[in-house]
């Protein structure tokens, strides 16, 4: 034990004493050229090539009823948002593995990536992170005003400091490691669906 402190103090000191004199600035991030395509339509494109669908939704009313046209076999609907009630709201869960069963987990992201096709979502838009994990399908509330190009855009709007965590999701969960047979919902939600909503 004392061997490997005595290494590890070694290579620290190491490191310190040959730091850089100076100060090295980091480097700047160009301001890369941008598609002419409509980025909602890009963005529409990408989803479904992860495997994901979008839906134009004009109200929360018209939200609802399209989740229940959907998936009308649902028993467990958990919701994160006000716009969708559902049959469980997410802020009333004390317990993650009282998720096993959500059949349709409801969440708003903070915005959509065009490049990948995917969504932002933070634990406080989840409320519970698992619900994005364990529930069977997805439905993910998104402003079509917040679509962003690219990851360059989308880091500039990333604040992992105001979050314990945050990540990017892409259409549902997917392999294809076993004879190169695509599977979703392998190790995660077999579906999401992206509403386009606005923020109320």
């Amino acid at each position: 034990m004392e061997a490997q402190t005595l290494s590890r103090d070694s290579i620290l000191a190491a490191i310190r004493e040959n730091l850089p004199k100076e100060r090295v600035s980091r480097p700047g991030i160009p301001a890369f050229a941008r598609q002419d395509q409509p980025i909602r339509q890009m963005f529409e494109e990408h989803l479904g090539k992860a495997g994901a669908a979008a839906h134009s939704i004009g109200s929360p009313a018209e939200a609802a009823a399209k989740l229940t046209a959907m998936f009308p076999e649902a028993k467990v609907v958990c919701s994160a948002v006000p716009e969708i009630a559902g049959t469980r709201r997410a802020a009333d869960v004390q317990d993650p593995h009282a998720l096993a069963d959500v059949d349709v987990g409801v969440f708003r992201a903070q915005f959509g990536v065009v490049e990948g096709g995917a969504v932002w979502v933070t634990q406080e838009d989840l409320i519970v992170t698992a619900l994005g994990f364990l529930s069977q399908h997805l439905v993910v509330l998104l402003d079509p005003n917040e679509i962003v190009s690219d990851m360059h855009q989308a880091y500039r709007r990333v604040r992992m400091h105001e979050t314990a965590y945050g990540c990017f999701m892409a259409g549902p969960s997917a392999t294809a490691d076993i004879e190169a047979t695509l599977v979703h919902g392998a190790q995660g939600a077999r579906s999401l669906d992206v509403f386009f909503l606005r923020r109320v």
